[in-house]
């Protein structure tokens, strides 16, 4: 039983890019090799963990038991000291210079005072970053913490906090990250590509034949949107193994769900690269449209900034970004393992996102042909 005409039709259109990128080598690793060197970039310099912070110390008191909380200051490779005195004026100069991120000052009689159960120092933060600051801040508070519990006496209010993190024991930003760079990776090759596409056709002058050929819109954008679908489930595989092996990042989740979803993900991000193929009328033009797109998706997804603390009308706007829903589909596989009965009004919007951008793609082609 032969296929439909339509399917055949396709099907051809289909066979044709793949054999363009398998004729193009500079294609073939833009589109594998480089999301692999992307995320291993990105996996290394993404991270919001503070390590190795510069600190300032001013010790008045010159004790052993100041000495005993400079040694646990450091001791948990958080802060690392850059410079002493026993002036804070030279505190407050480090930390307008730079020098420093956080300044310690233990007043003098802090033995006394902590033997007596009233033990203080002053810890200053730069807040100029202010989630450096933020950080710096909390470590620094755990370590008086410790200190002091270890002390039997308390350097700071007597607040006893018992912590637990669920799904990243660890805290470590990169279990976080990383999934979040996996799905910006996916949208950048699968959108970046797809805009070039028709462009392509129409610089070198075969648009025109694909037109007066029996092809209808639907089939033409269909047939040059799945070559890519199944690139972009290739480029998934190989940085999710990247990420899971290397890395380490915690997988609890479904792969198979996880695929199932990346193919859904990429209705809408396909979608988005046509339409920007089909405004375009040059290359270069739908290169620079891609990036301009980027940089509202990275800024408003919630890849950078959690989409709760952005104001009420761009909340409204990151739930039009398809990134938006696949950050929370695949960092809640990872590091949840959570299930398609918590995640289908993520995945619904994916979906209707993929329809309305696919549908917009047909009919820009169907009215500029």
């Amino acid at each position: 039983m032969r296929a439909p005409a339509a399917l055949r039709r396709i099907g051809e259109l289909v066979r044709k890019e793949l054999l363009q990128v398998r004729r193009n080598p500079a294609l073939a690793r833009v589109l594998l090799v480089a999301p692999m060197i992307q995320l291993v970039v990105f996996g290394y310099a993404v991270s919001t963990d503070v390590r190795d912070t510069s600190a300032f110390v001013v010790d008045r008191d010159l004790s052993a038991e100041s000495r005993a909380l400079l040694d646990a200051f450091t001791a948990s490779g958080h802060f690392r000291i850059d410079g002493r005195s026993q002036r804070e004026t030279d505190a407050v100069a480090a930390l307008d210079h730079g020098r420093a991120t956080v300044a310690l000052v233990v007043p003098s009689g802090f033995a006394a005072d902590l033997a007596a159960g009233r033990g203080r120092v002053q810890l200053l933060v730069d807040g100029t970053n202010s989630n450096t600051a933020g950080i710096a801040r909390g470590y620094a508070l755990r370590i008086l913490a410790r200190y002091a519990a270890g002390r039997g006496k308390p350097v700071l209010p007597a607040v006893e906090v018992r912590q637990r993190a669920w799904y990243n024991q660890n805290l470590a930003s990169r279990n976080y990250n990383v999934p979040g760079v996996i799905a910006m990776l996916v949208l950048l090759t699968s959108m970046l590509v797809t805009s070039l596409a028709v462009v392509r056709e129409r610089e070198i002058g075969t648009l025109e034949q694909l037109q007066v050929s029996p092809l209808r819109p639907i089939e033409l954008v269909l047939g040059k949107a799945i070559p890519f679908a199944l690139v972009g489930l290739v480029d998934l595989a190989l940085v999710t193994t990247v990420a899971i092996l290397w890395f380490r990042v915690p997988f609890n989740g479904s792969l198979t769900l996880l695929a199932v979803e990346a193919l859904v993900y990429l209705v809408p991000s396909l979608g988005l690269g046509l339409l920007i193929s089909t405004i375009s009328r040059t290359q270069q033009e739908a290169f620079l449209s891609s990036f301009l797109v980027l940089l509202p998706t990275l800024l408003l997804s919630g890849f950078m900034f959690p989409v709760s603390s952005m104001p009420r009308a761009f909340q409204w706007i990151a739930q039009l970004i398809p990134m938006t829903h696949f950050l929370v589909i695949v960092r809640g596989i990872f590091l949840k393992g959570i299930g398609l009965d918590l995640l289908w009004p993520r995945t619904l919007a994916l979906l209707a996102l993929g329809v309305v951008l696919f549908g917009a793609a047909v009919l820009r082609f169907r009215r500029r042909s």
